[in-house]
């Protein structure tokens, strides 16, 4: 194993512009997971990662030594510890638990079309790293397969939105730099989206078949596009005094209220 104390180190500097640049990930395809929870996920789908990387004092904790052993034939994985100065400069939480993850990002392409799918989420302009983080993690819950997120969307593999859908990321097939507008175009059945000038609401419509959720950006909604594309707009009731929902938690409404049909269906 390797001791890196200085930030001059060019491992160090690689890492540090993987943290901090969406361009860096698109070009290298790789990213850092932080966290032993997110380590399990990972090598739960897909194996052992390329590196890990553990924070000198942390080396011996019995958590970090469990995970060795447990991702297989650890010393076929190489290992990196940093110096606790280092370490915490590069790990984007506040109180990080020692261990990070370099891996390859999953490749969506080589998965189905929409046109085999039964529920899947698109997405156009989310921009905030927690709100798609949070979408991912219903999505999974739900049973969604494929989520697809339009030019302009956060990147789904930045560190914050990796913590935000706590493992997610490895149960959806995510397809970045998507054209919606020729996905819904492809969907075989109902292809749903969310606005507030929509005449019936959610409770109102039937999800038992293959249905595809569209939502759109924080502050805009959806775009006059995409909404002029999309025959079937619901609406949220909500009898309290607020105007709007969060946009991850509309989601996740939407999404569980199909799996309610779903569950229920005769």
């Amino acid at each position: 194993m390797q001791l890196i104390s200085s930030r001059a180190h060019p491992f160090f500097k690689q890492l540090v512009k993987l943290e901090k640049s969406t361009k860096q990930r698109k070009t290298t395809g790789i990213t850092l997971l932080d966290g032993i929870h997110l380590i399990q996920a990972y090598h739960s789908e897909f194996g052992a990662p390329q590196n890990l990387i553990i924070k000198e004092s942390s080396y011996q904790c019995t958590e970090i030594q469990q995970l060795l052993q447990q991702i297989n034939k650890p010393s076929a994985i190489k290992v990196v510890i940093f110096s606790d100065a280092l370490f915490t400069q590069l790990s984007p939480v506040k109180t990080p638990t020692g261990i990070m993850a370099l891996i390859a990002i999953p490749e969506a392409a080589t998965k189905r079309s929409i046109q085999q799918q039964d529920f899947c989420v698109l997405l156009e302009t989310v921009q905030d790293p927690g709100n798609l983080g949070s979408i991912l993690r219903s999505a999974a819950a739900a049973g969604v397969s494929d989520i697809y997120l339009s030019p302009g969307c956060t990147d789904a593999w930045s560190p914050k939105t990796l913590r935000a859908a706590m493992g997610a990321h490895f149960l959806l097939t995510i397809h970045q730099q998507s054209d919606l507008t020729e996905k819904i175009q492809q969907f075989h059945g109902s292809v749903i989206a969310t606005s507030l000038h929509a005449t019936k609401n959610l409770y109102q419509i039937p999800l038992t078949g293959p249905v595809a959720f569209v939502f759109g950006n924080e502050g805009n909604g959806l775009s006059d596009k995409l909404l002029q594309i999309i025959k079937q707009q619901i609406i949220i009731p909500m009898p309290g005094k607020t105007e709007s929902l969060n946009i991850a938690t509309a989601v996740a409404i939407c999404l569980f209220e199909r799996v309610r049909q779903t569950l229920n269906k005769p």
